[in-house]
């Protein structure tokens, strides 16, 4: 009897259980530290060097229309930019308007166009064109928020977010006046927005989508989509936000806010070539391999609230545009660029890009020749396709911005004086040594550590190999 209270007792102590009878745990399986990346998309392979030109149909035209731009197509074929984003397209809400026009970032209906640019068949005819010509074709799609006036504010109204008082609310704490933000836990928002993507791309032949502020849309709804539009056909997808999950099942592409920031900051005398050190050091080490990151010099947003390419760069705007072009990063060309516009363009009016500009714009030979540059060397292809970046070491670096970018296809070399007063360097590195072309030059190019190079204020040297050393 004692024994048996004994075991009793010792039972009762382990919780009524008998752990002293369990098994030992398994051994981890011998490939459990395998690594496994979180990125589970496909970037279609017409992305792989791809350079993005953003289209504001209302001012990229006089007319403002699909028809007009669609007239343009051979001149931006002949420029060499591959993915052309179409601003939103939808009608535009004429309650708590602003402007005589309205913002196109107001969405009436997403199943409509707006009939300022013509009507569905038009711009049917734009894609079409634009396949037949080569291109790729994508929308701006303003999932966050409706206007005031569109059907659904009063079809659904509890499908939209409510402030304190229980009204509709625009997008919290900015002044978005005009529109009225989602609620993104209603099933009917996601069926109703997500079934316009897929008609787009299944019945326009739109190749994909730039998301206005993404971040403000449960991540989940956009990794959904990407699977149901990769289903009608492969997809590119642009997300206006900057996270690393938002490219493991969702975008093909961010934005690169920091870049853009670090790089006017630069150009004003706010830092010097150290202060690009932070985007790419992160982006190398935080971000997926996969991952393309828009580094650009102007966009729609930029261009009407933060100044002219001229009043953001001034004497720094080759330099800036060359490094967001040969960088790792996604390249783009707001309209206009290619002619100098020196103009911000009105965001609520009428206001035509006067191409008139572009008489003796020698930026617009720029771009041209960078595109080319680009496409004859692999090693600068998009995310996982192109070469890391690697820093060159020089005795200047606070001045100095110096980087190759090498793989089995070639290598590309690049300096930048990043400041407003001239610099002779020493290469300390032999990660720059080869024989090279100079961009824009015929003429072969030895580079060895121990030379030393001179270079202007706000100059830059590009130099590419036919194979990596």
């Amino acid at each position: 009897m004692k024994r048996l209270l004994t075991a009793a007792a010792a039972v009762a102590l382990l919780g009524g259980t008998a752990y002293a009878m369990k098994e030992s745990p398994a051994e981890p399986a011998a490939n459990d530290w395998e690594p496994h990346s979180k990125v589970t998309l496909t970037h279609p392979d017409w992305s792989r060097k791809a350079v993005l030109y953003q289209i504001n149909t209302r001012q990229f035209t006089p007319e403002g229309t699909f028809k007009a731009a669609q007239e343009q197509l051979p001149r931006l074929k002949e420029l060499g930019v591959d993915i052309l984003w179409l601003m939103p397209i939808h009608p535009i809400g004429k309650e708590n308007r602003k402007g005589g026009l309205g913002s196109p970032y107001s969405v009436q209906d997403y199943y409509e166009v707006n009939p300022e640019f013509g009507t569905k068949a038009d711009l049917k005819a734009f894609v079409d064109e634009a396949h037949r010509q080569g291109f790729h074709v994508i929308l701006d799609l303003v999932a966050n928020h409706t206007a005031w006036d569109n059907q659904m504010a009063k079809d659904h109204p509890d499908w939209y977010e409510k402030d304190w008082k229980g009204d509709f609310r625009p997008t919290p704490w900015w002044d978005w006046s005009d529109i009225i933000d989602l609620d993104w836990s209603k099933p009917g928002v996601r069926e109703h927005v997500g079934g316009a993507m897929e008609m787009w791309v299944r019945d326009f032949g739109i190749d994909g989508y730039r998301a206005d502020v993404a971040g403000y849309v449960p991540l989940d709804f956009w990794e959904k989509m990407r699977g149901r539009l990769d289903a009608i056909r492969p997809v590119f997808m642009l997300g206006e936000v900057q996270q690393t999950a938002f490219h493991f099942a969702a975008f093909d592409a961010t934005y690169g806010w920091d870049w853009h920031v670090t790089s006017k900051k630069v150009a004003h005398g706010e830092g010097d070539a150290t202060s690009f050190y932070g985007f790419y050091a992160e982006n190398e080490s935080l971000w997926p391999r996969e991952a393309m990151r828009l580094t650009y010099i102007e966009n729609h947003d930029s261009n009407a609230w933060e100044g002219t390419m001229k009043e953001n760069y001034g004497p720094a705007l080759d330099a800036m545009t060359v490094l967001s072009f040969t960088g790792q990063g996604l390249p783009l060309v707001h309209n206009g660029m290619e002619a100098c516009n020196a103009k911000r363009l009105a965001f609520f009016e009428k206001d035509s890009i006067d191409w008139s500009q572009g008489e003796g714009c020698e930026y617009g030979a720029l771009l041209k020749d960078l595109i080319a540059f680009r496409k004859a060397n692999a090693v600068l292809d998009n995310g996982q396709w192109g070469g890391v970046m690697q820093k060159v070491d020089t005795d200047k670096p606070q001045q100095v911005f110096a980087w190759a970018r090498r793989d089995e296809c070639g290598k590309v070399l690049a300096f930048f004086n990043f400041s407003s007063q001239p610099v002779t360097f020493e290469v300390t590195s032999k990660l720059a040594d080869g024989t090279y072309r100079e961009f824009r030059g015929g003429n072969g190019v030895k580079v060895a550590a121990g030379d030393s190079v001179t270079l202007a204020p706000w100059a830059y040297r590009l130099l590419a190999a036919t194979s990596a050393r």
